[in-house]
């Protein structure tokens, strides 16, 4: 319990050197505040790395730890952020309560500088509520029984992503978002500042250590922007769309370190990146700067056995996407979770494409609406910077919206969760409602687990073969909506289950040897590929989990099958 885990810098695309990781060992108790156990943080209590380990369900939890400021970090403004705690809680430092967030997959940030002790010992408590039983709440994979089931898994119950202190400045940077225009040979940086006064924003952007341009601008009001083309003649010694463009084959990336001065003196220094690289769709083709580009992706849920939706390590993320590359895949759907933002650092550093998704509720009511449009506006901020996103999913399989066919409430939220997600970014690429019964979305996007390769070879054949798949009986589109020639890829197939003898687990079509699993992979994947209709496909999935046991991974990330084998079928030479 004394070992800190996930140590690392919790925000990798807007980093500052003064801070102060609280994960570790904090005072925790069920139901009432009494402090009785210890527990490892991040971690939830239902995992093993928390060191409590038990799945019955609590509605209300409590933390509590205390802290000293150290040194390099007094005399300046403390921010606590919380990476995510699920479901609703209250936040006190010192006795005073200083947050109060609904919301379980995105993080929050209080400033507590008037409620601390610098030289002294401060006490934050942290009271967590989760009722599991309400079906309105988002909630993705995580089961409301207490045993796991079918497609749902053990729950994830409080703080499960990283929590740490922050010294800033009065004067400060809140957030740049950096759109790259690869068509322009520019990009462009808004910004946001904590104060309104005279104050100069800085920016030196680099590539591969050269310094290729910068800005210098003095700010007037707390928001602006400025668009900066890349050094025309610094390219010349480079090939630009191929030698600076992101892409999961060649994942070149430019550094920024942005500096604020107010009245000549240096107030804050933030690094981050941006890829320069862009996401289209033209006459009917999904687009990587300006190519047509073929996905070929995993489906990945982001459970590990000893500690559930919560990364047990930073490289545990390698760990996965290196798997993920070794097997031919270019991308990964991220299945009913926001995922952590240092998977997504990960990704743009080791060429990952990658769909945002939010975990989704089950039943529809106003309240829900509210809360997924807060929590999912959130989740696009957020991650606006990262080169690895290219698609946005915000909702799945009518999860939440079930009546979506005849409730028109139901088919506005679905229409708003996408025009919302466009009035946010309008540089990818945005889904309405991923697998069947869509209405406005950028792609149209089919679950289809049919193993046999004569049925799949058939029905992709033609485009009147495609509109008449109805997955699970749910057509394709509702009524009123129809397909206007987006580009079609089936994002959820596959689903083998081979597991070890003797133990019990499910997939959605059933292999017992190595030679009978590749079979049946290549005949669904093969079958994909070759049909000229489809873009790309998502193959479910990278591991099992729990008793889903349909992964090319086992749930601890052990293979199944020769990795080369799954690469050579995805690359088309077997």
């Amino acid at each position: 319990m004394n070992e800190v885990l996930r140590s690392e810098y919790p925000r990798p695309d807007f980093v500052r050197k003064d801070w102060l990781s609280l994960n570790g060992t904090w005072e925790f108790s069920f139901d009432e505040e009494v402090y009785d156990r210890q527990i490892r943080v991040p971690f939830a209590y239902e995992t093993e790395l928390s060191g409590i380990h038990e799945k019955k369900s609590h509605e209300l939890v409590w933390y509590r730890r205390k802290f000293t400021i150290p040194e390099n970090m007094k005399g300046k403004q403390i921010i606590v952020h919380f990476g995510a705690v699920d479901y609703y809680c209250r936040i006190w430092v010192n006795d005073v309560m200083v947050k109060e967030h609904i919301g379980g997959q995105i993080g929050f940030s209080v400033n507590i500088t008037d409620v601390i002790y610098p030289e002294g010992i401060n006490t934050i408590r942290v009271q967590v509520k989760d009722d599991y039983s309400d079906l309105e709440m988002p909630r993705g994979k995580q089961f409301w029984e207490e045993e796991s089931r079918s497609i749902f898994y053990t729950r994830t119950t409080g703080i499960w992503q990283s929590v740490w202190l922050e010294a800033v400045s009065i004067h400060r940077i809140l957030q740049v978002h950096i759109t790259p225009l690869l068509d322009e040979y520019a990009v462009r940086f808004e910004y946001e500042l904590s104060e309104k006064d005279e104050q100069v924003l800085e920016a030196q952007i680099n590539f591969q250590g050269t310094e290729m341009t910068g800005f210098h601008i003095i700010t007037k009001g707390s928001k602006g922007s400025i668009t900066i083309q890349i050094n025309q003649a610094e390219l010349n010694s480079w090939n630009f769309n191929e030698d600076l463009t992101w892409s999961p084959e060649n994942p070149r990336l430019f550094d920024v370190r942005f500096k604020l001065f107010f009245a000549n003196q240096l107030e804050d220094e933030v690094t981050s990146y941006f890829g320069m690289r862009k996401v289209s769709i033209d006459h009917g083709m999904f687009m990587l700067n300006n190519r047509p580009y073929y996905q070929k992706l995993l489906l990945d849920q982001g459970y590990w056995p000893e500690s559930l939706l919560t990364a047990p390590s930073d490289e545990a993320f390698i760990r996965d996407i290196q798997l993920m590359k070794e097997m031919g895949f270019n991308g990964v759907r991220i299945h009913q979770k926001i995922e952590d933002p240092r998977f997504l650092y990960h990704a743009d550093t080791m060429g990952l494409l990658v769909w945002g998704e939010i975990g989704n509720a089950y039943l529809y009511s106003k309240n829900y609406a509210k809360n997924m449009y807060q929590e999912w506006c959130e989740a696009v901020l957020r991650d606006y910077n990262h080169p690895c996103i290219v698609v946005w999913t915000p909702l799945n399989e009518s999860w939440g919206i079930q009546e979506v066919r005849t409730n028109k409430l139901q088919e506005g939220h679905c229409n708003a969760m996408y025009h919302i997600t466009k009035s946010l970014d309008s540089t990818r690429v945005v889904l309405d409602n991923d697998g069947w019964e869509h209405t406005c979305g950028d792609m149209l996007t089919i679950h289809d687990y049919e193993a046999s390769r004569n049925v799949l070879e058939k029905r992709y054949e033609t485009l009147e073969n495609i509109l008449k798949v109805a997955p699970c009986g749910r057509e394709l589109y509702i009524p009123g909506w129809s397909y206007k020639d987006q580009p079609i890829l089936v994002s959820e197939c596959g689903g083998i289950d081979m597991h070890e003898q003797g133990s019990n687990g499910w997939g959605y079509s059933a292999a017992k040897t190595e030679e009978d699993f590749l079979k049946g992979y290549h005949d669904i994947v093969n079958t994909l590929m070759k049909a000229k209709l489809v873009q790309g496909f998502c193959y479910t999935q990278l591991m099992d989990v729990e008793q889903e046991t349909n992964g090319l991974l086992t749930f601890d990330r052990r293979p199944k099958v020769s990795l080369y084998k799954i690469r050579e079928i995805n690359e088309g030479k077997n």
